[in-house]
């Protein structure tokens, strides 16, 4: 069995953001030259996620306005974490709805996905260099 890791960067200019990433996981694969295994892709941030989903405009507007209903950027004097001097306490909480890490079949070198769906970093404190980690296993 072989392995193969890359982080991938993003800065996100706006405070919260979901950028596809999808082609960037199967460069990763491409380059590991795995054929058959698993795609492990993680934030490697505490206000960050990677999901599944589709890369559709109108469910990334919902995806915005259902986040911050349930958990509100404003009054940020709302969360205990914005003691320590913060503001992203919301962040923390949209990052735990939302997801870490994703785990992704591969078969014949690409990502064994259904229809539609699509791998997604999803920002919630941004404005600053974060990584994804991909880590490729199999043969």
């Amino acid at each position: 069995m072989k392995s193969f890791r890359k982080e991938l960067w993003f800065q996100v200019p706006a405070r919260r953001g979901f950028i596809n990433i999808t082609p960037e996981v199967q460069e990763a694969i491409d380059t590991s030259g795995i054929r058959e295994g698993l795609a492990l892709v993680n934030a490697m941030h505490i206000t960050a996620s990677v999901f599944i989903n589709d890369d559709e405009s109108g469910l990334h507007a919902d995806y915005e306005k259902w986040l911050e209903a349930l958990a509100p950027h404003e009054p940020i004097s709302h969360y205990r974490h914005n003691r320590t001097g913060e503001d992203n306490g919301d962040a923390h909480l949209k990052r735990q709805v939302m997801g870490r890490e994703v785990v992704c079949a591969i078969t014949e070198g690409r990502l064994d996905f259904g229809p539609w769906e699509q791998i997604f970093y999803g920002e919630f404190d941004g404005r600053r260099k974060k990584r994804v980690l991909v880590k490729i296993i199999g043969e």
